[in-house]
This record gives structure tokens, sequence and C-alpha cells, in this order.
């Protein structure tokens, strides 16, 4: 999709209302004072930013697209955060940071694309003894999750599902909205609807059964 397009488009602005999930997961941590947090697949940064508005610590986020995190470095800027905030690019299947380097590592839709049990066994090592790490997820096969938690080595602090249509309210239908607008505005250049279909695809996919997209915040510690 075209960067002006996308930039009108600003899907950044409609996510933002998920934040108010992100301050409910966190403020389930216990109080520390300057962690060091990892964010990982961390998009244009939407979580990343209210991470360092709720805390003092150092946040690194990390994705490997490197346009996404060209606008997370300018959210940075803008916000004055450049002393506490880093946007790396990096995969997750490949992360060479050091044992025990994190308090916090922070995954929101990213652990999806690892596995759930894969991801909590592998980005272990990154905490710190007690360390902490919450993942946003779907909830298909919840039960099955919260079995895997204690089996990799971590205690649940606390889970919580989000509304069953938060995602098609707070996000796909006003996001159709906005497609429609544009629509509208460039439908006489083909090229731009085609980029725009994209995310109509998504939007109609979701409409179709709001109920089936359900997620889930899971807010765990590392045993040992």
């Amino acid at each position: 999709m075209s960067e002006d397009i996308l930039f009108e488009l600003n899907i950044d602005h409609i996510r933002k209302v998920f934040n108010k999930y992100t301050k409910k997961a966190f403020q389930a941590l216990p109080n520390m004072e300057k962690p060091r947090i990892l964010d990982i697949g961390c998009g244009s940064g939407v979580p990343t930013i209210q991470l360092a508005k709720l805390c003092d610590g150092e946040i690194i986020g990390m994705d490997n697209d490197q346009s996404l995190l060209d606008e997370l470095d300018r959210k940075i800027k803008d916000e004055g955060l450049s002393d506490r905030v880093k946007a790396i690019k990096g995969s997750l299947f490949e992360m060479d940071f050091p044992n025990e380097s994190f308090d916090i590592i922070w995954a929101e839709g990213s652990i999806a694309l690892i596995g759930f049990k894969k991801g909590l066994k592998e980005w272990k090592r990154l905490l710190k003894p007690k360390g902490f790490l919450v993942v946003h997820d779907d909830n298909k096969r919840l039960p099955n999750k919260l079995k895997t938690i204690p089996n990799c080595g971590y205690s649940l602090i606390k889970y919580f599902s989000l509304p069953d249509d938060a995602w098609w309210m707070d996000y796909y239908q006003p996001l159709g909205v906005r497609l429609d607008e544009l629509r509208k505005k460039y439908k006489e250049k083909p090229k731009a609807l085609k980029n725009l279909d994209i995310y109509q695809k998504e939007v109609n996919m979701v409409k179709k059964n709001p109920k089936a997209f359900g997620s889930v915040y899971f807010i765990m510690q590392k045993e040992k």
C-alpha cells in the first residue's frame, strides 16, 4: 500500500482504543522501578508508546518491518522518549539478546507467529529470574493454553478476555467506515482501490462472525 494512503487510513488512531487493555494488563504487574521491557512484534509501536507512558523503564520495540519501525521512531521523537525507547529490527525467530536481559517481555498479537507453547519456552531464557511475560493472543484452545503456562515454567498471575465484540466494534467497524471514505475519494484510481481491498477483505471476514475473533491477555511470571 502506498505510504500516502496508509497515512490517510490512520490505523494507529483506530488501534489506540485497545490501549485501555494494555494498561489493564500492565497494572496487573507489581510496581517496578525502571523495568527493562522487550516488546516483541511491536509494529508501529502503539503498545510500545503506551508502555513508556505507564512506567519509567527502558523499552525496546522489535519488529522485522522497517517501515513500521520508521513510524515508531517518529513517534518516539514526537513523544520525547528517545532516552528510554528504541526501535530495532529483528526476527522473533532469531533473537540474540543475552539470557536474563529483561524484566518484562510484552507480546501483543505476535506469539501466534511462533506458536503459544514455543514462544513461552523460547522467550523464557530472556527473562530475569521472576521476570514477567505478558501475551495478547487469540482465545482459541484457551483451556490448553492455560495448562501450557505452568508446564512451561510460569505461574499465571491473571488472564482476561476482551468483550466478544471488541475487535469488531472498536477496530474493524471503524476501519470499514474509513475504508468507505477513502474508496469514494480514490474511486478513479484503481491501484489505490486495490490497496484498500487488502484491508477490506479482513474487515469482511471479521464481519461475518465477530465473536470468532476473540482474544485474551495472559499475565505470567517466570518461576525460576
